[in-house]
């Protein structure tokens, strides 16, 4: 089994999410091919960890991986805002979220989550339902699409991005994700073209977004989490861009204000040089952790 995923600040995550000593229960909101899952538990040999994910293809991996855990891991296929509000308050010794999207998504699902790759272009971590990317590329007014691609992708030219897609849809409708990337690439100036991301960077995450209604499930999902944790218990949630870190940081904040929790990292860790050179999409990661108040 090729393993695509690095678990990112990994050294960080095991330093501030402590675990106490004895029996104890840690959920992985976001195990992905349950790289941080196997070094918790790799280091905590009386540790039990509960592996949150909605994508029942990378879950095979991770049960895989795992399986000389296998009584100490159990893997469970929700999203995790669904599973935590339905968790026992108290639960729970830890807490972790990595919301970034793991690499097999772009390498191997076939889903188009990648600009570079000719795939159909759906982007749904769920495949058994929902709205694909295709449905919401293809079916949403122009004005509506403009607002997902400037709200979720802070995009400035996303008004002539969905422009461009409402002018290609009525000759033909999009179905993979290089014929999106081609249209957006060719709606932008040239200058922004040839910068120094490529031009359906933006688009491609807000529409992810969109799709699997990521944001959304932030906030309800911390409050959950706040709860299901035992006094004393942490919190780590590593984000990925500005908008994911925006939620986490004002929701730990007013956390603290009211006492219910103490944050423990006062400004956001960032990955190490050594880290970014050995693994480049870490660059743009931020850790925020915080422990619950007894």
């Amino acid at each position: 089994m090729e393993i695509r995923h690095y678990p990112v600040m990994h050294k960080e995550v095991l330093e501030y999410l402590t675990i106490p000593q004895g029996k104890a229960c840690m959920i992985d909101c976001t195990t992905g091919e349950g790289g941080h899952t196997s070094l918790f538990l790799s280091n905590y040999p009386d540790l039990s960890i509960i592996g949150l994910d909605r994508d029942k293809e990378i879950q095979k991996k991770a049960i895989e991986r795992l399986s000389a855990f296998a009584p100490r891991f159990t893997p469970v296929l929700s999203w995790f805002d669904e599973y935590l509000a339905s968790a026992e308050t108290e639960s729970a010794d830890a807490v972790l979220f990595d919301l970034g999207i793991s690499m097999f998504h772009y390498a191997e699902s076939g889903r188009g989550f990648s600009f570079k790759s000719d795939e159909k272009l759906d982007m749904r971590l769920n495949t058994d339902g929902g709205m694909s990317a295709a449905d919401v590329v293809n079916g949403y007014s122009e004005e509506a699409l403009a607002d997902v691609i400037y709200r979720y992708g802070e995009e400035r030219y996303s008004r002539r991005i969905a422009r461009a897609i409402a002018d290609r849809r009525k000759e033909k409708q999009f179905e993979l994700s290089s014929d999106l990337a081609d249209v957006i690439a060719a709606s932008v100036p040239g200058q922004y073209r040839h910068g120094r991301i490529h031009p359906a960077t933006r688009t491609f995450q807000a529409l992810r977004i969109e799709v699997n209604g990521e944001l959304d499930r932030i906030k309800p999902a911390l409050g959950e989490a706040e709860r299901v944790l035992r006094p004393g218990g942490r919190i780590a949630v590593i984000t990925f861009h500005s908008l994911e870190d925006r939620i986490v940081k004002w929701f730990f904040k007013d956390e603290e204000r009211e006492g219910r929790v103490r944050i423990l990292t006062k400004k956001p860790i960032v990955p190490s040089d050594e880290e970014i050179a050995e693994n480049a999409p870490s660059r743009s990661a931020k850790l925020r952790v915080v422990e619950k108040v007894l």
